[in-house]
Order: structure tokens, then C-alpha cells, then sequence
């Protein structure tokens, strides 16, 4: 809501950085080594869903966005700016992570910048858009879906850092109309 952190809580990884509300925003200040939000809201979608919000590194060289969410009974995690600053992908698609999987990409993000990112979960695919840029499609036909285990206390729904202040607004979620699941295809 901009204002507190109803319907979140600060998530106690051990070593976490302070988890703060300002200017509209909740900031995720550097930790050793991650720090988090998870949802306490249980009335999650977990398929056909779009969440959208906007982040940003605010100091560090690391992932600013680690957001976990769910693909009906299984998590994964959307990576932005990990592994030294750029890496982006999902962790983990069959067994192996966001630097080692097909989704992996790389994106310069500019520290103090704000980005839009659009997530979204169908039956057959996970497409994430990035200022209205494709970003990633994952095909989810035959595929294992996962998260690493230093993410598990982030499920259902959370946002994380890694030895990084980042900080996270507007975060909405909601149910794709069914037009919207239908046109979700992936892309031959």
C-alpha cells in the first residue's frame, strides 16, 4: 500500500538487511547475505496470473529482484541483476538456475532507475517483460520447476536481495481473463 507493510512480512533469512517503507516503496536494505519480504496474504492465485511492479537497485552490485512465486504447486524465482550485476533468468528450471538454463540473459541495470516488469503464469508458459520488453519465455511443457533453497522461506510469494539494497512498488497481482490465458501461446 505504499504507507506499511501490510500483507507483507520482513523474511528472517538469518544476516538480513532492515526492510523499510519509504517514499511509496518497500526497501530491502543490504544484508549478508539476502534480504526479503514474503506475503502473509493466503489467497493467492498460483496459474493464469500476472503479477507487475516496479524495482530497482538502490546500492550493490547484485540482484535487486529475487521475486518467488508460484506455478501451481511447484515456486520458482524471477532473477534480476544477479551473479555480479546482469544475469536475469528463472531458478530453477529443471534443476539448474537462473545463470544456467535457457532463460538465462544478460541486462545492464542502472542503479536509482526504476523498471516495470510484468510477470506472468499460464499452464503452458512463464513470460516476464521488462519495460514492456520481452525479457524471457519459458515453455513449461515437460520442465521441472524449482527454487534454490536459500529462496524456500520466500514462498509462496516474496521478494529478495542478494547483498544488494533494493526496493519494490506498485506490486499487483491479479486472475488473466480467460482471452488473456487463451492468447498466451508460446512462440514457435
Amino acid at each position: 500500500n505504499g504507507k506499511d507493510l501490510a500483507g507483507w512480512k520482513s523474511t528472517e533469512f538469518g544476516g538480513e538487511g532492515d526492510v523499510l517503507v519509504e517514499e511509496g516503496s518497500i526497501v530491502m536494505t543490504m544484508g549478508n547475505d539476502m534480504t526479503g519480504v514474503t506475503t502473509t496474504r493466503k489467497d493467492l492465485p498460483t496459474i493464469d496470473y500476472e503479477i507487475s511492479f516496479q524495482g530497482r537497485r538502490v546500492q550493490g552490485n547484485d540482484f535487486f529482484c529475487g521475486l518467488t512465486f508460484p506455478v501451481e504447486k511447484e515456486p520458482c524465482s524471477l532473477i534480476l541483476g544477479g551473479w555480479g550485476g546482469g544475469v536475469c533468468g528463472l531458478s530453477s528450471i529443471d534443476g539448474f538456475d537462473a545463470s544456467e538454463n535457457s532463460t538465462s540473459t544478460f541486462r545492464d541495470f542502472e542503479n536509482g532507475k526504476w523498471y516495470t516488469v510484468r510477470l506472468r503464469v499460464t499452464k503452458p508458459l512463464i513470460v516476464v517483460w521488462i519495460d514492456d520488453e520481452k525479457l524471457l519465455e519459458q515453455d513449461l511443457e515437460g520442465r521441472r520447476i524449482s527454487i534454490r533453497a536459500e529462496v524456500e522461506l520466500s514462498r509462496p510469494l516474496g521478494f529478495s536481495t542478494w547483498r544488494t539494497t533494493g526496493a519494490v512498488r506498485d506490486v499487483k497481482m491479479r486472475k488473466l481473463t480467460a482471452k488473456e490465458v487463451a492468447e498466451t501461446k508460446p512462440e514457435s
